[in-house]
């Protein structure tokens, strides 16, 4: 989605926005959608974070194995002492920094977000959106379809 603009016109008539909600809470909404979005990606990289970092610890098991058949039996120990279930930050694995995430700031946010649309546009997501592909859309043409087909 692209950031909405204030400059942006409603169209003249828009039978997919609820009756009397504003061009402008139209926008608000859209303002608020893109940075949930954004928000839902920072927290898809974490889980990132979280399982890459989680397989680079188990893959240093075949390094610790490696070392250890290739006689370095003092790096393998200190592989195993020093890295191997370390935490990535004071008293944390990565999965404690997801929770952390989830309960502080990303549940929080979805839920404001999806009580000002239930409040504002009574619980219809994406208006934004979908005056855009209104907008934007070719009448007529077989893929510029306002909908699924019918079925």
């Amino acid at each position: 989605m692209s950031a909405p603009e204030e400059h942006d016109q409603p169209p003249r008539t828009d039978p997919l926005r609820p009756h009397g909600v504003p061009h402008a809470t139209v926008l608000a909404l859209g303002a608020l959608s893109k940075a949930l979005e954004t928000t839902e990606r920072a927290r898809g990289h974490l889980y990132s974070f979280h399982q890459l970092t989680g397989t680079a610890d188990f893959e240093l098991d075949d390094a610790v194995r490696l070392f250890r058949e290739a006689g370095h039996d003092g790096v393998a120990a200190a592989i195993e002492r020093d890295i191997l279930g370390r935490n990535v930050i004071p008293g944390h694995w990565t999965f404690q920094i997801v929770e952390a995430y989830n309960h502080t700031y990303y549940r929080p946010f979805a839920a404001l977000a999806q009580q000002a649309v239930d409040e504002l546009a009574g619980g219809r997501d994406h208006l934004y959106e979908a005056q855009l592909k209104r907008a934007r859309r070719t009448p007529g043409h077989p893929a510029h379809t306002a909908g699924p087909p019918a079925g």
